[in-house]
């Protein structure tokens, strides 16, 4: 099967404004109330070839880059965000087995995801949650699970799950890693109860899993023993990257419910759009949108190129784009006023409850905020240790929209990374080359030159004896602002012949916008005290909606949703 394009899915689902289209808003909305898993929208989907977008061609996938898939799962998501889990829960498992499994297990795997259906990824425990090296779940030596998984997606119907598994006593090596056929397990050996239900992706399939002796047969081991976790947080790497996915598909329909109330209602003479106060939010919420869509499309292209760096960067970049999204949101709903908190009605006030909640909910699906700096800020030290040499080659193969992608690698994913950060290494004498061409902008971009600059010195004092507790995890988050900043600038330098967000070539106004909120929320300020700035995300975002586009850097055309 060929590979599904955007604007392929969107005619095939079509509108998702009318309110008789199985696949629209109405649809996802009355899901919501009844806690219903979205089986007719994921049938679909499966169908037209959706699932294969993350599986590789050798699994006979249609997988050909993730900047690519990024695009095609939120063109979907933006209808109902719990397709995601629904037909890509299984992406864990299977890059699990990428990196450490057996040619048989791949092809076990592949032969299951082919068909639609799915692998559960089992590792996390209720009592533990993201303190991944006390979890307790045992493998004997015998062969013998025991113990109880938590949040296990798919896991009601998956036809397979891959079990993290304790197999010794200390550190990261201490875990090990089975894939397990449920129909080969004895049902009185292994419980599948539902999971706690969650207050947004209602309806979901999440299970607690509860091992009871349970045999395990012989090959069944993937890998070596002893690297479970290890191959579970590198898969983790490449997760994060396809909830950005959803992060953004929700993000692109709440701006775009917010913004059709605020075109059509007017106060005096004016729509919203044009009044001082709402525009502002508006601009607000529009430039969080293009900062995250240019953050999440950097990290997406950047895994082809430099895997080893991703330890820290899709950890950083799934940070920035998941607070970007939740503060978008709070900006429109601010906006809708009354209409952000109605359950029914018309103006997608229903469905804007549910991406309240579906965001929230996506936005820790993975990992908490705090677990998720946590787990990067210890290679600080590293990536911001004196001078590096920047990798032009390297970075203009990230970012130029046009050029082409080394195949993905996953088995290059690392633990840590090692050596300086290529998006930030020679950042500060970017920025002065490119002071004549940005204009007004240049300011921004100094500020940001200086800020990472400082990076080093900021994450040294934060290791000194008496230093505040926070202070290296205060580091990570402004690392994380900071970076995403760095993708911006370098995504408008490396594109300026091409039109990108659908303004003329070279424009610097998303940028600027981009850069203002960014470097606001690296310092932790109001990014609304830079208003002025903002302006032309909103700008291109009416301008995008308009012609119905999605909002991304290179807009893709929607199924007619006005």
């Amino acid at each position: 099967m060929s590979a599904l394009t955007p604007e392929e899915l969107e005619r095939r689902l079509g509108d998702p404004g009318d309110a008789t289209n199985p696949y629209g808003f109405a649809a996802a909305v009355a899901r919501d109330e009844r806690d219903e898993f979205p089986d007719e929208l994921c049938a679909e989907l499966v169908r037209a070839g959706f699932h294969l977008n993350y599986l590789p061609e050798a699994w006979g996938g249609a997988f050909e880059s993730f900047d690519r898939s990024l695009t095609l799962v939120r063109s979907a998501a933006r209808r109902d965000v719990n397709i995601m889990p629904g037909t890509m829960f299984s992406i864990i498992a299977a890059t699990c087995l990428q990196v450490h499994g057996s040619l048989e297990q791949q092809l076990r795997a592949a032969e299951i995801l082919r068909g639609g259906g799915a692998v559960a990824f089992a590792l996390t425990e209720a009592g533990h949650g993201s303190d991944l090296l006390t979890n307790e779940v045992r493998l004997s030596p015998d062969g013998v699970l025991s113990g109880e998984k938590w949040m296990v997606g798919l896991g009601l119907r998956a036809e397979a799950v891959y079990v993290v598994a304790r197999t010794g006593e200390r550190g990261p090596g201490a875990f090990s890693a089975v894939l397990l056929e449920i129909a080969g397990v004895p049902r009185e050996r292994l419980e599948r109860l539902p999971a706690p239900r969650t207050g947004g992706m209602r309806g979901i399939d999440l299970a607690t899993l509860r091992f009871h002796d349970t045999p395990v047969p012989a090959g069944a081991l993937v890998g070596k023993q002893g690297t479970g976790l290890e191959a579970a947080v590198k898969a983790q790497q490449a997760v994060r990257l396809m909830s950005m996915a959803g992060s953004l598909g929700i993000a692109d329909t709440a701006v775009r419910i917010a913004l059709d109330f605020a075109a059509d209602r007017r106060v005096g003479r004016a729509p919203l759009t044009e009044s001082p106060w709402p525009r502002r939010e508006l601009s607000v919420a529009a430039a969080a949108l293009l900062a995250a869509d240019a953050v999440a499309l950097s990290a997406a292209r950047g895994v082809h190129v430099v895997p080893e760096a991703f330890s820290v960067w899709a950890l950083s970049a799934k940070h920035v784009v998941a607070e970007a999204c939740d503060e978008l949101i709070r900006r429109c709903g601010t906006v809708l006023a009354t209409r952000s908190v109605l359950r029914e009605g018309d103006r997608g006030a229903g469905l804007f409850q549910k991406l309240q909640r579906d965001s929230a909910v996506v936005r820790v699906i993975d990992a908490s905020t705090l677990a998720n700096l946590r787990s990067y800020a210890g290679q600080l030290p590293t990536l911001t240790d004196g001078e590096a040499a920047p990798d032009p080659a390297a970075v203009d193969t990230v970012f130029a929209l046009d050029a082409e992608l080394p195949p993905y690698e996953p088995t290059r994913l690392d633990m840590f990374a090692r050596g300086s950060d290529p998006i930030l290494a020679g950042l500060p004498q970017t920025a002065a080359a490119l002071a004549d061409d940005l204009g007004e902008v240049a300011v921004l971009a100094r500020r940001l030159a200086d800020a990472v600059a400082g990076l080093g010195e900021l994450v040294r004092a934060a290791q000194q004896r008496g230093a505040d507790p926070s202070a290296l995890v205060d580091a990570a988050e402004r690392y994380a602002w900071l970076h995403a900043a760095a993708c911006c600038l370098h995504l408008w330098n490396a594109n300026r012949d091409r039109s990108l967000y659908g303004a003329e070539p070279g424009s610097t106004g998303w940028l600027g916008a981009a850069l203002a909120f960014l470097l606001a929320r690296a310092d932790g300020v109001d990014p609304r005290r830079r208003g002025d700035l903002l302006t032309p995300a909103l700008d291109a975002v009416l301008a995008l909606r308009d012609d119905d586009r999605l909002f991304t850097a290179a807009p893709v055309r929607l199924a007619t949703t006005r």
